[in-house]
């Protein structure tokens, strides 16, 4: 699973990661995201992996100390972890999204309610009482329209790898030229989609992503995002600002204003905080995305260091001095205080090999690949039609076959085949 302890200036950093690697200058990580209210970034010198939901260190805690508890909504599931000042993990668990339907649909906004405070209830209650802070990582551009007054939302959500082809000529002609926005999986193609079909519901709608819907529902307070998810609907981070050609668009009523990623928003709500047991002076802060929350787990702190992030999809970062954005490559830059993380996203990866394979089979069928030997098997493995990095395809067929007799030889094919995706982004 992936996960971090990701905070921000001014009002929080830490990093710890479960795992890590290094190769040719890359790293992989895994992530969850938790804030906390002092410097900029404080790697932990040695990080531990608990696989049980709550570790028997009670003592471990002192006297007055506080916690702060991070939560990952990714693309397969959810997770938390509760670390102090000095990152050590004092909880951690995770929850499969619950398959609730709504006519014969996944219904996603239930399911990811659910598991929220699934994992809220997962969290040992000795440890509550603790909890100084927390926050939330989503997938970046998934999308909901909500009704302003409510919060409830008014249309299915729009997954970050769904595709708007029909609302890109739109943004195109409003957006400059290879803009992060120009591409059909952007937030702001998803909105302009809403926008052309919806007639009613207009003026009572209001735009969030996953992060900032889950956010809301734990401080209240509609209308709040931070600059690293709203950078696809064209939020600019440089001038942190929406820029003035989509201010002056019909549909720009819908944007939520924008904090930096870590910044509180407010106390906990006060039914939650009773049911659950928090303290008053709980906070919730703004929260960044799964990608971003996976590169701050890596701690990779220097110009020209990468990352790699292999979960459902493939996502990776690269951090830089010089803001790249071309939406013809899927390329597009996160502010990162005075740098920026160059990359992008592609649909291939871990969601691809579930399709094919158990995590039983994996494990049993990578035992028996030679890594010393190259597959001559050629594949582009997509779950579906259409990629977004390195290559912006919205029509992108996978290509999955011939597939052979062999398992083992099958899977090292695939694997393969996602290298050289990644190689390819690199």
């Amino acid at each position: 699973m992936n996960m971090i302890a990701l905070v921000h200036h001014p009002t929080f950093s830490v990093l710890f990661p479960f795992s890590q690697s290094q190769l040719h200058g890359h790293c992989s990580s895994r992530k969850l995201l938790a804030p906390r209210k002092d410097q900029l970034y404080k790697s932990v010198s040695k990080p531990r992996l608990i696989m049980a939901l709550a570790s028997n260190e009670e003592g471990g805690i002192r006297v007055g100390e506080r916690l702060y508890l991070g939560m990952d909504f990714g693309t397969s599931g959810a997770r938390y972890a509760l670390i102090d000042k000095q990152g050590t993990i004092h909880s951690e668990g995770k929850r499969e999204y619950p398959v609730l339907m709504n006519d014969e649909k996944m219904d996603w906004v239930r399911s990811w309610r659910a598991a929220l405070f699934s994992l809220l209830e997962d969290i040992p209650i000795h440890l509550r009482p603790l909890v100084a802070s927390i926050s939330i990582d989503g997938t970046s551009a998934t999308t909901l329209i909500v009704d302003s007054n409510t919060g409830e939302p008014l249309w299915r959500p729009f997954l970050y790898n769904e595709s708007c082809p029909d609302a890109l000529p739109t943004v195109k002609s409003v957006a400059p030229a290879n803009h992060t926005v120009c591409s059909g999986s952007s937030t702001l193609c998803k909105l302009v989609s809403w926008w052309n079909i919806e007639g009613s519901n207009k003026k009572s709608a209001l735009l969030l992503h996953q992060a900032d819907w889950l956010l809301w529902l734990l401080h209240g307070k509609l209308g709040v995002s931070d600059y690293n998810n709203a950078l696809k609907v064209g939020y600019d981070p440089a001038s942190d600002s929406y820029p003035s050609w989509l201010r002056s668009q019909p549909y720009s009523q819908l944007l939520p204003s924008v904090i930096a990623p870590g910044t509180s928003i407010g106390n906990l709500k006060e039914e939650i905080r009773t049911q659950f047991g928090f303290q008053e002076d709980c906070i919730v802060c703004a929260g960044t995305t799964d990608s971003i929350a996976a590169f701050l787990a890596a701690r990779a702190t220097q110009p020209g260091k990468a990352v790699t992030s292999l979960g459902s999809t493939l996502a990776i970062k690269l951090l830089s001095t010089t803001r790249i954005d071309d939406a013809r490559f899927g390329v597009y830059s996160h502010r990162l205080d005075d740098k920026w993380l160059v990359g992008g996203a592609s649909n291939t990866g871990g969601a691809v090999l579930k399709q094919f394979f158990t995590d039983e089979q994996l494990q049993k069928l990578s035992e028996q690949i030679n890594p010393m030997e190259a597959s001559p098997l050629d594949y582009y493995p997509l779950k579906a039609v259409g990629e977004r990095f390195p290559v912006a395809d919205p029509n992108l067929v996978p290509r999955l076959h011939p597939r052979p007799e062999s398992d083992v030889e099958y899977l090292h094919g695939i694997l393969e085949s996602i290298a050289r995706i990644e190689a390819k982004a690199f």
